[in-house]
């Protein structure tokens, strides 16, 4: 079963169509016990850090999560999916997130035009089967102010310049997240989504 977190992100329908198309029938949820039974999970995002952290609090989420991606489980986080890993964020003031990856999520340089909105270059950073069949240089659809800075740089897969050069893909064992949208970057969106989905159905080949 592949669980999308339903914590009220605004780009929820569109990963669950996405993964529809791929030929899944995805199960959205709240339940804690639902996503415990998963066999992957996919954390959508769009919005504040500190509001989707109070909901996945009230929605008792948090702990679930961290004992999914603690067990190395099939996890995909997406724009603020993967900034929610981090320890924590700028972004409001300062505020604590999931603290499953070490690092903080800093707003882009000033002077820049935010929210950084549109289509740009992933510079993918490592071999791994996530990119299989994606080129070089492919370009895919953002929409973020803020942007991960893992303390660990080894776990950045993919980077993308924007005044910066920034994480715009992490991977930690079989926990992936992207800072950009896959679900609105058309057929490399798609195909990224089907990397993942097959190397959840495989089991083993996440290197």
């Amino acid at each position: 079963m592949i669980a999308i977190v339903d914590y009220g992100a605004g780009n929820l329908r569109s990963v669950a169509k996405a993964i529809e198309r791929l030929g899944y029938t995805p199960l959205v949820t709240h339940s804690p016990k639902e996503l415990l039974h998963s066999e992957a999970v996919i954390m959508p995002g769009v919005g504040t850090a500190a509001a989707a952290m109070e909901r996945l609090h009230s929605l008792r989420m948090i702990e679930p999560i961290r004992q999914i991606v603690a067990e190395d489980r099939p996890f995909f986080g997406v724009c603020l999916g993967l900034q929610l890993l981090f320890s924590a964020t700028e972004e409001g003031g300062d505020h604590k997130c999931l603290d499953l990856l070490e690092g903080r999520v800093r707003r882009l340089p000033l002077g820049l035009k935010v929210p950084h909105m549109g289509w740009n270059q992933l510079n993918q950073k490592m071999a791994h089967p996530l990119f299989d069949g994606i080129p070089q240089g492919t370009h895919f659809y953002f929409v973020h102010s803020y942007y991960a800075d893992p303390a660990d740089q080894s776990l950045v897969a993919g980077e993308t310049d924007y005044g910066v050069s920034f994480a715009s893909v992490v991977i930690k064992g079989r926990l992936v997240a992207t800072q950009f949208h896959p679900e609105k970057s058309g057929a490399w969106g798609l195909r990224l989504y089907q990397n993942f989905l097959r190397m959840v159905g495989e089991g083993a080949r996440w290197k």
